[in-house]
């Protein structure tokens, strides 16, 4: 009798959170499934294959809603996350893409960086800090940095290049509070450009580092 009461209560806090699956994005107008729904649907499923290992029926469904309600928390710490750093980061050049549940940021190498290195512009560290400031406040995430570069120059020079890049972000983001170990640094030279190289606007565009904020 009380796991059906516990069923109950938790399904309706799956109810409420589906109820505002589909949102609209203030700042690019598009209709999304909010991260809330995706985590939810996510957790539902763990949660069912879980419970249903351990409990048979009945425990699929309790864990279905546990799952479904945890994933649905998660979901919904990501969406806040992505509303803050497109709001701490107008203006600043820095492009923020929500995929999923996870938040990706892409910095123009650049805005970032002096020509041909890896030490960060002046004028950059005040937007470094504001994704720092959020970082810390979405604690429970991973960060993935990945830095690249356009094709010229040599393939080494590149490789190291973008690796250096990433690393120097990191850095300054761990000197800010960010724990050092959610964070990985990577690079990957010229390879997945984003756009063609044929112009010097291409190749500036794919001089970038890309920051990856994911759940633990």
């Amino acid at each position: 009798m009380c796991k059906k009461v516990v069923v109950v209560a938790i399904a309706t806090a799956l109810l409420s959170l589906l109820a505002g699956c589909t949102t609209i994005n203030p700042y690019t107008g598009e209709q999304k499934v909010s991260g809330a729904a995706i985590g939810t649907g996510i957790g539902v499923a763990g949660g069912a294959i879980i419970g249903g290992l351990l409990g048979g029926k009945e425990g699929a469904l309790i864990g279905a809603a546990a799952g479904g309600l945890t994933g649905g928390m998660i979901g919904h710490s990501m969406d806040n996350a992505d509303v803050e750093l497109r709001q701490r980061l107008v203006g600043t050049g820095v492009q923020v893409t929500k995929v999923g549940n996870s938040v990706q940021l892409r910095m123009a190498s650049d805005v970032t960086f002096k020509t041909d290195s890896a030490d960060i512009n002046d004028s950059f560290y005040e937007t470094l800090s504001s994704v720092a400031f959020v970082l810390k406040k979405y604690n429970r995430t991973n960060i993935i940095i990945s830095g690249y570069t356009d094709n010229t120059g040599t393939p080494s020079h590149n490789q190291v290049l973008s690796e250096q890049r990433a690393k120097s972000v990191g850095n300054f983001l761990t000197s800010q509070g960010v724990g050092q170990n959610r964070i990985f640094a990577q690079g990957f030279g010229k390879r997945n450009p984003i756009v063609s190289n044929a112009t010097a606007e291409g190749r500036a565009a794919n001089r970038r580092v890309v920051i990856i904020l994911r759940p633990m």
